[in-house]
């Protein structure tokens, strides 16, 4: 009797000891907050910070920067686009590890409203219509009939290889649609505010910062499918316990810090921004 109670315990622990050498980063994800991720979001934010402060001082200081064309140069559009892909990307990454989708997709998209009505009422030369936020937004919640269809018509997330092709397929949408998106919408139809928050502008639009839906909501995808990567790809036990260290580290709190507040500090920064740059730019004409 008191062997045949013994021997089965012995199996399920071999069993389970087997079953548990591989785990995916997602399964990771899900054991805490993957500070990494606010870190990078904080670093960017600092990036988009210094960025801002510099187009301040280009337009509304009027100073000059030493190097050819100033803020049209070709750096300083990588530098503003690495910004917009990486801001873009992690947000449709973390998208499945937050909850209440909708209400944080309305609470960003609301925040995209407000600073609409703020540069229209108050600073109307740097107007913003259909920015970031409002992408990001209107991102969060074109997600929940994407999600659906993805993850429970097409069953993606068990089979690493469609996962891998979709990921593929919508970075490639994206990139096609940056560059020729254009062509999907015919001169000869009507365009209006609709078309272009969908990516077709009307003739004579303009806007501080524009992001419409085409192409940037397939690069939002694109990231929520990147973290849909995580569920299918299996990593030996020392690895994983590597990348747990890294994930759940914090590695510099100040970085942390910002990424886990960056909706606030995005809405605070570049009112505080103008100021500074309204009274050097005082100082610089007088």
């Amino acid at each position: 009797m008191i062997d045949t109670n013994i021997q089965p315990t012995k199996k399920r622990s071999k069993l389970s000891s087997k079953q548990h050498t591989t785990r995916s980063i997602e399964q990771i994800a899900r054991s805490g907050r993957l500070i990494l991720l606010d870190e990078l979001r904080g670093l960017t934010l600092i990036s988009m910070i210094l960025y801002h402060f510099m187009w301040d001082l280009y337009y509304i200081v009027g100073i000059t920067f030493p190097w050819k064309h100033g803020m049209y140069a070709p750096g300083m559009h990588i530098w503003q686009q690495s910004i917009c892909w990486t801001f873009i990307l992690l947000s449709g990454f973390c998208w499945s590890l937050g909850h209440h989708p909708f209400r944080r997709g309305m609470i960003v998209f609301g925040c995209g409203l407000v600073v609409t009505a703020v540069t229209v009422l108050f600073v109307p030369t740097y107007l913003i219509l259909f920015g970031v936020l409002t992408l990001i937004g209107s991102s969060m919640l074109l997600m929940l009939p994407f999600d659906f269809v993805l993850k429970r018509l097409i069953g993606f997330r068990t089979e690493p290889v469609m996962t891998l092709f979709l990921t593929a397929l919508f970075f490639s949408l994206f990139w096609w649609t940056l560059h020729h998106g254009q062509t999907l919408w015919p001169q000869s139809l009507p365009r209006n505010l609709l078309t272009t928050y969908l990516g077709f502008p009307f003739a004579g639009f303009w806007s501080t910062d524009y992001f419409p839906v085409i192409p940037w909501f397939f690069l939002y995808v694109a990231g929520y499918l990147l973290h849909a990567l995580t569920a299918v790809v299996r990593l030996p036990e020392p690895f994983r316990a590597h990348l747990r260290d890294i994930a759940h580290t914090s590695h510099i709190p100040a970085l942390a810090f910002l990424g886990r507040h960056c909706l606030l500090v995005y809405m605070v920064h570049q009112p505080v921004l103008y100021g500074i740059a309204c009274i050097i730019a005082y100082i610089y004409h007088h």
